[in-house]
């Protein structure tokens, strides 16, 4: 488009078609020298912007003093102030810096939710975006994937909105049903494959978490924060503090349980059970853990530390010695629905026991019957 002078210096304007309306507007520039370099930029259009040749020139003043943006520098700046999901993910991962699980948050988000939604602001996600995740990113991805993606929207956008960075969103997320009670068990073979692989193994704290948590169904979280501070040994229980957020709970120390702890109380030497580190807080132990699971040749699907603590519920479910009320202290849940996952092994074992009376009646009435017992009473 050419250029048309006005009567003011630096100032110009070009026609173009009108905003929203039929027939031309004139749109606006100045040309300027600053820092030795020619600068033109565009100030604004007739009518869409309300601009003038007067206006034009008083603008093209104060950007030779530094007294005024450029429409791009403000166009930049505003850009910067709009919190975006992917510019509230930032601040919270910097929020979140000791969550055991950010690095599988930092994955889903990349892979699922940046894609898709980093760009916008959390009040212009609708239900639509939601759904258009759900077939597009997390097609053929488990339930149990596409609902901690989900909530980790969740999470990153409630943080944004209660430390006032953007609004909450508009709709509840609709969340997919995760069937979570899966009960992993291990046969005695197994048991005793785990334990040879644990006893040859190089990594000792690895091996006496593993049998820690077989010994006791103590959590992973609540094994490597455990203190020496948190075990009675006059007594004879294990002090776990905060099991998953609930309120600190006592466990008895069994002998199998007080066998580890007293081969560890003179090698440690400091304030943990299974220090890392220079002493502190162990974060994992998940690489020497899967090796000895490869070892002793266990499930591929079977997880080392959480399935031992299933293990330990089943075992004591199934001897039929243990009721769940017992058996829910013990592996201090806070709900007894969270223990009914256990409740057919106590009553395949109530069961067999069942069976078992039925047996012994049917075997006294069979030898009874019997034809030596019949001679018997006759000769009575």
């Amino acid at each position: 488009m050419k250029r048309q002078k006005t009567d003011y210096p630096g100032v110009f304007y070009r026609e173009a078609d009108r905003v929203g309306g039929k027939g031309k507007e004139k749109v606006f520039y100045i040309l300027f020298k600053k820092g030795g370099k020619l600068h033109e930029e565009k100030v604004g259009r007739q009518f869409a912007d309300d601009m003038t040749a007067a206006r034009a020139a008083r603008i093209r003043g104060e950007r030779i003093e530094g007294k005024r943006q450029s429409r791009k520098e403000i166009r930049e700046e505003g850009k910067a102030r709009v919190w975006t999901l992917s510019k509230i993910f930032e601040a919270w991962k910097e929020h979140k810096a000791e969550k055991r699980s950010l690095a599988q948050d930092r994955s889903r988000f990349s892979l699922y939710l940046e894609p898709e939604l980093g760009g916008k602001e959390p009040k212009a996600i609708v239900s639509l975006d939601i759904d258009r995740l759900k077939r597009v990113a997390l097609k053929g991805k488990s339930p149990a994937t596409v609902k901690l993606t989900l909530a980790l929207l969740r999470s990153v956008v409630n943080w944004g909105h209660s430390n006032g960075l953007c609004q909450g969103l508009s709709f509840k997320i609709e969340m997919p049903r995760v069937n979570n009670l899966k009960t992993e068990d291990l046969s005695p073979d197994q048991v005793t494959a785990l334990l040879k692989a644990i006893a040859e193994d190089i990594d000792t704290d690895a091996g006496d978490v593993m049998r820690l948590a077989l010994f006791t169904g103590m959590r992973r979280g609540e094994l490597l924060k455990l203190q020496w501070k948190d075990i009675d040994f006059r007594r004879g229980f294990i002090k776990i503090t905060s099991p998953k957020g609930g309120s600190d709970q006592m466990i008895p120390l069994n002998d199998a349980a007080r066998g580890v702890l007293e081969g560890r109380r003179e090698s440690t030497g400091g304030p943990y059970v299974f220090p890392g580190i220079a002493g502190r807080h162990r974060a994992d132990v998940a690489k020497s853990v899967k090796r000895i699971k490869e070892a002793a040749k266990l499930p591929l699907d079977f997880r080392p530390l959480h399935g031992l603590r299933h293990t330990y519920a089943s075992m004591l479910a199934s001897s039929g010695q243990v009721d769940l009320f017992t058996l829910q202290k013990l592996l201090t849940h806070k709900s007894p629905l969270m223990t009914q996952r256990y409740a057919h092994l106590r009553d395949e074992s109530l069961k067999r026991a069942s069976d078992l009376a039925g047996e012994i009646v049917t075997d006294i009435i069979t030898s009874r019957r019997s034809p030596g017992a019949q001679n018997q009473d006759e000769g009575r």
